[in-house]
Order: structure tokens, then C-alpha cells, then sequence
């Protein structure tokens, strides 16, 4: 694990900063690094990929538990001060260097039938990753990711929540999320303006929750995208075009209710519809 004062060092040395672009913002804490690795449950036998491994702490103290850990990271500077402090420390780690939005996850993951993915995620790629993990890469059956309070919110949120959207609904389709804890911006290196959300993934065992069975998952999201695309309009208006208002009704919804009302077993009645 890295404290702040290595993690400058190291930067330092490499005459690096950590990009804004990127959304780059380091875990600099060992205390933190831990806990995001106990949450995530992981120890020997357990395959690990971790997303956006930086400058590595989070990556040692995965290693630490004794899983069989693969890092990804796309800056390539920083996959170069990697590979130095994965030598010196944990030199059974796996490094990869790319854009975990345009990897071949079958062919990363081809090593074993189950994964973990363990992250911390900058804002601006933490929630297409996630669905697009949970829609095409059936490998990886649990996840814990750090990402900004707001986007952690957005994963985990049910009917009538303020952040209830279809993040909310594909998440809910696809596995049980919570919201296991908070990080500050204290421990982070350089420090964000907001604060952190870990948030744990749990997928369905046997495929999409089973509210949503016989569901065409195709017309459900069609339908979702639809609702939350006017979701200040009622259902009977903002479905228009994809179902009539007997139909709404005949799915035991009522016409008038709006997106954010809904349940995934509702989206399911009316894709059924």
C-alpha cells in the first residue's frame, strides 16, 4: 500500500501528475485500501480484475489477500510506474495495459469462469462501464467499485428515489446492488470535491432477476429509455409511440403513473405487453 508521501515520490520521480482528464485521483490511504478489499470479499482462489489501477494501492492490498489479481490501466505512463512498484512488491500480479471500455474482456478473462472486479472508477466512465460489464461479460459475478456518491446513488436506487433512472432499473435487471460505505475525499491524492460510494454488485445466479422473467430484454429497455427520456411526462404520453394506453393498463400499470415510479416488475409487464 501506498501512503501520500510515496505517492508523491513516485510521481516525482517519473515527472508525473495525475491527469485531470482521466479523473485521475489516487487512493493514498492504506487503511482505505484495506477495507475496499475486505468488502470486496476476495482471498485465495478468487480471481480479481481491477479497473484503473494507478499507482498501485489498491492493487497491493488486493494482492495482500491472496487472490489471483489482473490490473488494468489505460495511461501508459503510469502502467510504466506500475510495473516497478508491482516488481518490488507483488510480482504475481498481472498487469494489462488498455481501455477497459474497449478490452476483449473474453479473451482478459479467459483464465478462470468467475471473476471479481474490484475498481476505483473516475466519474466519467464509472457508469457505462458497469452496465456494459453487467450486460456482456457474464465472467465477472460480483463487483465492488468506488465511484462519486452521486453515481453510486444512480446504481442502487428504487421506485420513486430521487436518483432513480435507467442505470437504476439495468442494474436491478441484472443483479443486487447496495451501497456498503462512504469514502471522504481525504484519502485521495490529488483530493476531489465530493465525496465516494462503494458500492456492491452481486449478479442474479441463474440470469436477469427473476421479476423480470419472460421479458423481452430488448423491448423492456426500449421501454425504459422511452419513460425516462420524458419522465416528467405520464406513461400514457411518454410511451406513445412503443404501447397504447389499454395496453399500459392491461399490464396492471396505471397510464398516469411517470418513469420514476416504477418498478423493474413493472417495466417487465409492459414489455410483456
Amino acid at each position: 500500500m501506498l501512503t501520500p508521501s510515496e505517492a508523491s515520490r513516485l510521481l516525482a520521480a517519473h515527472g508525473r501528475s495525475p491527469s485531470r482528464a482521466l479523473g485521475q485521483n489516487f487512493v493514498v490511504d492504506p487503511n482505505t485500501v484495506r477495507r475496499i478489499a475486505r468488502l470486496a470479499g476476495v482471498g485465495p482462489g478468487d480471481h480479481v480484475v481491477e479497473v484503473g489501477a494507478g499507482l498501485g494501492s489498491l492493487t497491493l492490498a488486493l494482492a495482500e489477500t491472496g487472490a489471483e489479481v489482473t490490473a488494468v490501466e489505460v495511461d501508459r505512463h503510469l502502467a510504466e510506474i506500475l510495473r516497478e512498484v508491482l516488481a518490488e512488491r507483488a510480482p504475481q500480479v498481472r498487469l494489462v495495459e488498455g481501455d477497459a471500455m474497449a478490452l476483449d474482456w473474453p479473451e482478459l478473462l479467459g483464465g478462470a469462469d468467475r471473476w471479481v472486479l474490484v475498481a476505483n472508477l473516475p466519474y466519467n466512465v464509472a457508469t457505462p462501464l458497469v452496465l456494459d460489464l453487467l450486460d456482456d461479460v457474464p465472467a465477472i459475478d460480483r463487483m465492488l467499485v468506488m465511484v462519486q456518491k452521486e453515481a453510486g446513488e444512480r446504481l442502487v436506487a428504487g421506485p420513486a428515489d430521487k436518483a432513480y433512472g435507467i442505470p437504476s432499473v439495468k442494474v436491478a435487471y441484472h443483479a443486487a446492488a447496495s451501497v456498503v460505505g462512504t469514502v471522504g475525499p481525504n484519502v485521495f491524492l490529488p483530493k476531489p470535491k465530493v465525496e465516494s460510494a462503494l458500492v456492491s454488485i452481486v449478479r442474479h445466479a441463474d440470469g436477469p432477476a427473476p421479476e423480470a422473467a419472460g421479458a423481452d430484454p430488448e423491448r423492456l429497455f426500449a421501454l425504459v429509455r422511452a419513460g425516462f427520456g420524458q419522465r416528467r411526462k405520464m406513461l400514457r404520453r411518454s410511451l406513445a409511440d412503443l404501447l397504447d394506453e389499454a395496453s399500459i393498463d392491461a399490464a396492471g400499470v396505471d397510464p398516469q403513473a411517470r418513469a420514476e415510479n416504477l418498478s423493474l416488475a413493472q417495466w417487465a409487464a409492459l414489455a410483456r405487453q
